[in-house]
């Protein structure tokens, strides 16, 4: 019997020698799925890069800054007033939108690192340094347009409907998030980079109501899981 000799090449598997019918269908059948993996390993376009460049929202903008300066913003870094940072409900952190004040035309690029506002009727809260660029410390609000400019996630469609989890736990090493992962059923690991380093949090569950997730953290303390409700990325 003559020895096969296989070659592979960017997952292509190719046959030196073969002897009979059954080895060509065989060929074959490996040809075909290697082509059909190759098709599916092709990245398809984010669905929102439909969007970039266009109106996400529209509504009021208010700043905040010495009251919160130097403490810590939702994703975990440091709030600096004078960043142009801001703070959006549902908006997933690190996405860059520009924010334009409708009533005098000026704009600004910022980048979502924080959570809010919670005031009614508010789309988005500014730093104060952003706000300075809109011209619109004195008032402390103002009419604006947000468009997308970038984000690395899919955004929601409903950008006004948040998301919330009960995290258990917050690790530099991933073996200790792990080893808190395997302790407790049905929870996962998120990994984040908060000013350069790499965190992994552990959440469970994942609820639209706010008020449910506190029942679930209530349930699971009695049970001796320690964790607290906080709202996360879409």
């Amino acid at each position: 019997m003559k020895r096969i000799q296989y070659f592979k090449d960017f997952g292509i598997v190719f046959v030196k020698q073969y002897q009979n019918s059954e080895m060509k269908f065989y060929i074959l059948f490996l040809l075909c799925i290697s082509f059909l993996t190759s098709c599916l390993a092709i990245k398809t376009t984010p669905a929102n890069k439909s969007i970039i460049g266009k109106k996400i929202e529209y509504g009021v903008a208010s700043w905040y800054g010495p009251g919160f300066h130097g403490k810590k913003t939702a994703n975990g870094e440091t709030f600096d007033m004078n960043a142009l940072t801001a703070a959006h409900r549902t908006l997933p952190f690190n996405t860059l939108v520009k924010v334009v004040n409708v009533k005098n035309g000026l704009s600004v690029t910022v980048r979502i690192n924080d959570r809010g506002p919670y005031a009614k009727n508010r789309v988005i809260d500014l730093s104060k340094r952003a706000a300075e660029k809109l011209k619109m410390i004195e008032s402390g609000t103002a009419t604006i347009e947000l468009i997308l400019l970038k984000s690395d996630r899919e955004i929601s469609k409903k950008l006004t409907t948040p998301h919330y989890a009960i995290q258990i736990g917050s690790y530099a090493s991933k073996s200790s998030a792990l080893r808190k992962q395997n302790e407790v059923k049905d929870s996962r690991i998120e990994e984040v980079f908060i000013e350069g380093q790499l965190i992994h949090r552990v959440y469970v569950g994942l609820f639209t109501e706010e008020e449910e997730a506190h029942k679930m953290n209530k349930i699971m303390a009695s049970e001796g899981i320690q964790g607290f409700v906080k709202q996360i990325e879409n």
